[in-house]
C-alpha cells in the first residue's frame, strides 16, 4: 500500500474548501431569494437564520455591522432578497451564506412593511379608542371618498338613499390604487375638512389583493385620517380585509355597504322604533290609569269614606284630651314660676332703685355742702395771702421809693441805669425819671465821694 502524499487535518481541509468557495466568482457575490426561518437576533447584534424555498434550505449569518443598515427588521416568514457570499464555517465544517445586505421581496415585503407600520402607529397611540370620536347619530350631510367608478360607491349611495334619503351625500372622487392613490386620498381628506360641509366621512373601496389595497396602508393616509376633525368610517375591501386605515379610523365597517348602514339610521327602523315606543307608552298609560282606578275604588270602599263622622269624632276626642293636658301643664307651669317671681320681687324690693336714689341724693347733698365750705375757706385764705403779697410788692416798688424824692438816671444811648459816677462822662446826655415824669439832662460837672 502506497504512502499518502500528504495527510491534512480537518481544520486544514475545511479551510481549503472555504478558500475554493471564496475564490469562485459566482459564490463570492451572489443574490438569493428565500423565506426566513429559525431567525435569531443575538445579543451581540449578529443575526442567525435560515433561507429556504420549497426544495431546500441554507444556513445564513448577517453580522451586526451589516444588519444595522437595514431599512427594515427581518422576521420569521419574511420573504427576502439577500446578497452575500458562500464560505465554510471551519469549526463545524458547514458551508453557509454570509449576508451583507437584504431587502424585502414581493408580497412578503408588503406584509412586513404593513406589520412594522402597524406596530409603529400603535405605539404612538393612533389606534387608541380614547382618541376616536363618536359617529353622529343623525348627520346633516355625509361625505364619500372613493373611486367614482367602482362598485363601492354605488353600494354606499344606494344604501344611504334606501335608509335615509333626506341626508345629502357629497362624493370626492379619488384614486384607490396605484402610485398616486395615497396622495389623492390625503388631499381629499384635507379638502373635506377644510370645507367642513359634512358630519361624517366614509373612506374606502371594494375588495382586492394586498397590492391593490396598499394605498390604505400608507403612513400618510393613516396620519391624515388621525388628523381629521370629521369622524371617519373606514370601509376597505371585504370583511376579512384589514388595513392600517381601519385601525386608525373612528369606526371600521366590514364592507362599503356596512359603512353606509353605520353612517345613518334607517328611516324604516326609526318608524318601527317610534311605533314600539308609542305602543309601550300607550300600554304604560293604560296600566297607570287602571292602577289609579283600582286605588280610587279601594279608597271609596275604605271605612274612612263610608263613615267619616266616626273618625272625626275620634280625632275630636283626642283633641279634647290634648287640650286638658295642655291646660293642666300650663297651670303647673304658672304656679312654679309665680313662686319664683315672688322671691325675685322680695329681693328686688330690698335693692329698689328708688330707695337707693334717695340715699344717694342725701349723700350728694352732704358732699356738696362740704365742698362749698372747703372752697370758701380756701378762697378766704388765698385772699388774705394775696393782700399781704400786694402790700409787700407795693412797699418794694421803685415807684413807692420815688414818691419819697428819689429818681432813676439812665444813659441816653443804651438806656442803661447809671449806678456810679464812673458810668458817665462830661457832656453825656442823661434821662432822669422822677415820680411824675422824666427829665432830659446833660452832665456839666462830676464830683465823686471821698
Amino acid at each position: 500500500m502506497a504512502e499518502p502524499a500528504r495527510i491534512l487535518s480537518i481544520k486544514e481541509i475545511n479551510r481549503y474548501i472555504g478558500m475554493k468557495l471564496e475564490s469562485d466568482e459566482l459564490l463570492s457575490d451572489v443574490w438569493l431569494r428565500g423565506e426566513i426561518s429559525n431567525f435569531t437576533h443575538h445579543s451581540s447584534g449578529h443575526m442567525y437564520f435560515t433561507l429556504k424555498d420549497k426544495d431546500s434550505r441554507l444556513k445564513c449569518i448577517m453580522f451586526a455591522s451589516y444588519n444595522q443598515k437595514l431599512p427594515f427588521i427581518p422576521k420569521e416568514g419574511a420573504k427576502v432578497l439577500a446578497r452575500g457570499n458562500i464560505s465554510v464555517y471551519e469549526r463545524d465544517g458547514n458551508y453557509q451564506f454570509y449576508c451583507t445586505s437584504m431587502q424585502p421581496d414581493g408580497i412578503g415585503s408588503l406584509y412586513l412593511a404593513y406589520e412594522q407600520l402597524k406596530r409603529k402607529l400603535q405605539d404612538e397611540g393612533l389606534f387608541d379608542g380614547a382618541r376616536k370620536r363618536p359617529i353622529p347619530r343623525f348627520p346633516k350631510a355625509i361625505g364619500i371618498i372613493t373611486s367614482p367608478t367602482g362598485a363601492a360607491v354605488r353600494d354606499i349611495i344606494i344604501t344611504l338613499q334606501r335608509r335615509h334619503p333626506s341626508v345629502p351625500v357629497l362624493l370626492f372622487p379619488v384614486l384607490v390604487q396605484g402610485t398616486g392613490a395615497a396622495p389623492s386620498i390625503v388631499k381629499a381628506i384635507e379638502t373635506m375638512n377644510r370645507l367642513a360641509e359634512v358630519d361624517v366621512l366614509i373612506i374606502g373601496r371594494g375588495g382586492g389583493s394586498l397590492e391593490e389595497l396598499w394605498a390604505f396602508n400608507e403612513e400618510s393616509v393613516a396620519r391624515s385620517i388621525a388628523r381629521s376633525a370629521i369622524p371617519i368610517i373606514s370601509a376597505v375591501g371585504h370583511e376579512t380585509d384589514f388595513t392600517i386605515a381601519d385601525f386608525v379610523a373612528d369606526l371600521r365597517a366590514a364592507t362599503p355597504t356596512a359603512a353606509a348602514e353605520l353612517a345613518v339610521t334607517s328611516m324604516q327602523e326609526m318608524r318601527t322604533r317610534l311605533a314600539q315606543v308609542e305602543s309601550r307608552l300607550v300600554q304604560n298609560l293604560r296600566m297607570t290609569l287602571q292602577n289609579r282606578k283600582d286605588r280610587l275604588s279601594r279608597l271609596r270602599k275604605s271605612p274612612l269614606f263610608l263613615n267619616p263622622r266616626k273618625y272625626l269624632l275620634q280625632h275630636a276626642e283626642r283633641l279634647d284630651r290634648t287640650e286638658e293636658r295642655l291646660k293642666a301643664r300650663a297651670i303647673r307651669f304658672a304656679e312654679k314660676h309665680r313662686e319664683r317671681y315672688d322671691a325675685l320681687n322680695r329681693a328686688l324690693t330690698r335693692v329698689h332703685p328708688g330707695a337707693q336714689a334717695v340715699l344717694a341724693a342725701k349723700q350728694l347733698e352732704r358732699l356738696t355742702a362740704r365742698l362749698d365750705s372747703t372752697m370758701q375757706q380756701g378762697l378766704k385764705a388765698r385772699r388774705v395771702q394775696l393782700l399781704a403779697s400786694i402790700r409787700q410788692l407795693d412797699a418794694l416798688s421803685p415807684l413807692k421809693v420815688m414818691s419819697r424824692g428819689y429818681s432813676l438816671v439812665y444813659d441816653d444811648k443804651d438806656q442803661k441805669l447809671i449806678k456810679s459816677v464812673s458810668d458817665v462822662q462830661l457832656g453825656d446826655l442823661l434821662h432822669v425819671k422822677v415820680a411824675d415824669g422824666q427829665l432830659e439832662c446833660q452832665v456839666w460837672g462830676m464830683k465823686g465821694e471821698a
